[in-house]
């Protein structure tokens, strides 16, 4: 198992000096954010520029991280897959073709998206029609020597109402998700708020499981018992904002990370373990996000063993030898 961060808490770093952070911080690998540099939400980051990737580019990216000693464990584009508009959908599927085309040219295993939903329609109806349009996605990844990853975030900021933005929030959806193709990029956190136990997750999804988020969640049954489940009704023009819990970094929340990391090490996980970093009290300022990442650190990295032997990517795309 490694450590790893999500690089999209800081946008405004390029890719070299987030890899520099992370290795001298000593973070094993990055999850490196993938969005479109034009067009994204106002919160999403780009370190790996998918549309304009040449071979310049490339070269510079396999520099860096063989100068730094980092990996990358996966590229990030989580967007909704099932957008009910037919061109903002299209618009979607070509970004995450490319940016599965660039992590084939770095050899970087994995691309991580959302399944998505379309409001308009149910759960169950949003599954055929996922069907219908995402094999031949997984299947793109496939043929370029990478697999997609979804992760089970709820999304709630997508619906009006808080409910599931996109689809594949729970194990039961999970076994639908992963009969299409998908991996699981596994997240306590946004079980934890669903009333799920994420121990009892693991073991049962291990074969599907190939890369985890480590972001912890907070709660206050008290506040629940005003607004109920689907969170405050008056969001104050946050449609993230639930009312009675909020995303923490690790070691601030309510998941056991002892118990966590010990489970992913019983079921055989040889991933990596991604911090994401969304903690409202550790941001507003570079030097906030970098005390939550280094609390997450502080918290993750007595739990899991490092192993820095064959990290990196080097010029042709093979694994460097162990230092």
């Amino acid at each position: 198992m490694k450590l790893g961060l999500m690089t999209a808490c800081l946008p405004n770093w390029s890719l070299e000096r987030l890899a520099e952070h992370a290795s001298a911080r000593g973070f094993d690998a990055l999850e490196v954010a993938a969005w479109p540099s034009v067009g994204s939400r106002d919160f999403e980051a780009t370190h790996i520029d998918a549309a304009s990737f040449d071979s310049g580019k490339e070269d510079a990216v396999r520099e860096i991280l063989l100068r730094t000693g980092v990996s990358v464990s996966a590229l990030g584009y989580y967007e909704n897959n099932l957008h009910h508009d037919p061109d903002r959908r299209a618009a979607v599927h070509a970004h995450l073709r490319q940016v599965v085309d660039v992590a084939s040219r770095l050899g970087v295993p994995y691309v991580g998206t959302f399944v998505g939903r379309d409001n308009a329609l149910s759960i169950v109806e949003n599954m055929a029609e996922g069907e219908r349009v995402l094999p031949a996605l997984v299947d793109y990844a496939g043929e370029r020597g990478v697999r997609l990853i979804t992760e089970n975030c709820v999304m709630e900021g997508w619906h009006p109402d808080g409910y599931p933005g996109n689809i594949a929030y729970s194990p039961e959806v999970w076994e639908w998700a992963t009969t299409l193709g998908f991996g699981l990029n596994w997240d306590p956190s946004h079980l934890t708020w669903i009333g799920i136990d994420p121990l009892t997750t693991i073991l049962p999804f291990a074969a599907h499981i190939v890369h985890a988020q480590a972001k912890d969640a907070e709660t206050s049954p008290e506040a629940r018992n005003r607004t109920g489940f689907y969170g405050t009704v008056h969001k104050g023009g946050n449609p993230w904002e639930m009312g009675w819990w909020r995303y923490r970094i690790p070691g601030r929340g309510d998941v056991d990370w002892t118990r966590v990391v010990d489970r992913l090490y019983a079921a055989g996980f040889t991933g990596t373990l991604s911090v994401e970093h969304e903690d409202p009290f550790w941001s507003g300022s570079d030097e906030a996000v970098l005390e939550g990442l280094q609390i997450a650190y502080d918290t993750l990295r007595p739990l899991v063993r490092r192993e820095r032997a064959g990290v990196g990517v080097s010029p042709s795309g093979t694994t460097p030898p162990a230092r």
